[in-house]
């Protein structure tokens, strides 16, 4: 066999299942290797799409995703979905073809160092120039991708060595075993638990990476604390549960904003610095702060912690609730902290204004989605309605980029999506804005066939700029675009495709679109003059002490 050959052996060792990529002519013996090869090579429209599709993909299963591309541009167009996954905590495998190596001391068409460029947006990188030892690089690529905290790692494989012949064997895949807290840890953290007056828990993305959702629920509800989520920690605990004070993020002061001023002890389960800046809730650094999670803390000015809980999170979570001794009920005003915040979302359930205000759309879907069933958000100002009002009884059944925070991964994420959990119904909320920029995967969806609904919130615009603009100028520019018929646009694909004309028709066309056996776009005119509102009625918040 050929390297390509090993390489698609330790590929099928390492249990995938898909390759998401685009041909080229340096990667022609993997792709060729791929044919005889149990795993499907899904070809997508743009390389970018591919990235994301292996980036939630690997988010979703915790098993790294695999994307492929060629040298020079389709290397450089993959680089934003690696990032993305690499910020995000998604375990990743890109696999880029390059020139031979006999190419590379001499200026060569499309030749560009991918090792020294993928090295930034990466956990680890490698070269292959020995095909013997392909299996060593393949097996460490998928550890280190799956590895606390997970990310993105890249396998550059030049074409004359793909074509080299080679006697070998995949590694055999170590088990990765579970990590323990220290008791001198778990006793000091117990300890500054038990003599806390108020208490919050801040959960985050690590907590679902974890599995650790039942023994949360548990310690809170054991222990009286009431918790808010990250954007990427949504489900952690359910948003039924009278202690979920649901999700902390935006940029601006919210009602959770008022959990923050009046604790004093924040703590942290699985949260990550990445998904929203310690700066924005803890800005003078005096909150004492309790860190469990899988891997130390981040330095940072503002997240210093008392305590730093490292080991497995359900078990560090039981130990310590076994060794606390705290009966107190919530403060009254975390109560009605809670009373706030559920009011606030339930004043939209019956409002018809057209064009349909984001709270209004966000409230009807989850009223229509099932608890495991799946929305992937897209970026853009939509994101922050979604992140404020799209709530979830189970975790990984909203998934926002929250880390690099990329437009256009709503689309091919949620054809991942599909692909993991055929039976489950999958929407991608997103922007026209970013709607555009990975359209063409919906091509990608209707050929593997995996049906989903696309909900376009449509503003003719950069909204999300435009809304930082006006608060910060008092006037917004260049972010104005004209769009598409999107109904023809999706019918031209062989799609269907569905306008929203009031809001009364949103919950029956979104139904309809549900019940499709191809991809559906749902194109919604949205109101976002309620992003003015929200900053003027945040800016205004007080919290009762």
């Amino acid at each position: 066999m050929n390297t390509a050959e090993l390489l698609v052996n330790c590929l099928e060792n390492e249990g995938v299942k898909y390759v998401f990529g685009l041909p080229g002519e340096e990667n022609m013996q993997v792709l060729e290797a791929l044919r005889e090869s149990p795993i499907q090579f899904i070809t997508t429209r743009h390389e970018q799409g591919a990235a994301f599709m292996a980036d939630v993909y690997g988010r979703l299963t915790g098993q790294a995703g695999v994307c492929l591309s060629t040298l020079g541009p389709g290397a450089t167009n993959l680089m934003t979905g690696v990032a993305d996954a690499n910020l995000d905590g998604a375990p990743l495998v890109a696999i880029t073809g390059q020139v031979g190596t006999d190419r590379m001391h001499i200026e060569s068409h499309q030749y560009l160092d991918l090792v020294a460029m993928f090295a930034p947006v990466t956990k680890w990188n490698s070269q292959i120039v020995r095909p013997s030892n392909t299996p060593e690089i393949l097996r460490k690529a998928f550890k280190r991708a799956q590895q606390e905290k997970p990310g993105a790692v890249h396998i550059d494989l030049p074409e004359n060595i793909a074509a080299m012949p080679v006697e070998g064997a995949p590694l055999k895949c170590d088990k990765k075993e579970k990590m323990y807290a220290s008791y001198k840890s778990l006793n000091n953290a117990a300890t500054a638990i038990s003599r806390a007056n108020n208490p919050l828990i801040l959960v985050g993305n690590g907590a679902i990476r974890d599995h650790a959702s039942d023994a949360l629920t548990e310690f809170a509800t054991r222990l009286n604390i009431p918790v808010a989520n990250t954007f990427m920690g949504k489900g952690a605990i359910a948003y039924t549960h009278p202690l979920a004070l649901w999700t902390v993020g935006l940029q601006q002061r919210d009602y959770i904003s008022c959990g923050f001023d009046n604790t004093d002890l924040v703590i942290a389960v699985g949260y990550d610095l990445v998904e929203y800046s310690p700066k924005k809730w803890n800005p003078d650094g005096k909150i004492p702060i309790v860190h469990i999670s899988t891997t130390s803390a981040e330095i940072d000015s503002s997240y210093i912690p008392l305590v730093e809980v490292v080991g497995n999170i359900s078990d560090s979570l039981n130990e310590i609730l076994r060794r606390s001794d705290r009966s107190s009920k919530p403060e009254p005003h975390a109560v009605s902290l809670r009373d706030d915040i559920r009011a606030d979302y339930e004043q939209y359930a019956n409002d018809l204004e057209f064009p349909i205000k984001p709270q209004k759309l966000i409230y009807d879907l989850r009223q229509v989605m099932g608890p495991d069933d799946i929305v992937i958000s897209d970026v853009g100002a939509h994101k922050m309605w979604i992140a404020r009002h799209y709530h979830c009884d189970r975790p990984n059944t909203c998934l926002i980029s929250n880390g690099f925070a990329a437009m256009g991964i709503a689309i091919p994420g949620a054809m991942a999506a599909k692909l993991v959990y055929p039976d489950r119904k999958i929407v991608a909320a997103t922007g026209d804005g970013g709607f555009m920029m990975n359209c063409q995967e919906l091509e990608t969806a209707l050929r593997v066939g995996t049906p989903f609904v696309t909900i376009i919130f449509n503003d003719g615009g950069y909204g999300l700029i435009e809304w930082k603009q006006e608060a910060h100028y008092g006037r917004s520019s260049f972010i104005e675009f004209s769009n598409p018929d999107f109904v023809k646009f999706a019918e031209s694909m062989g799609l269907k495709g569905y306008r929203v004309e009031s809001t009364e028709s949103f919950v029956p066309i979104l139904r309809e679109a549900l019940e499709q056996d191809v991809p559906v776009v749902i194109d919604c005119p949205v109101d976002y003059r309620e992003n003015a509102r929200f900053s003027a009625k945040s800016g205004g918040l007080s919290c009762p002490m």
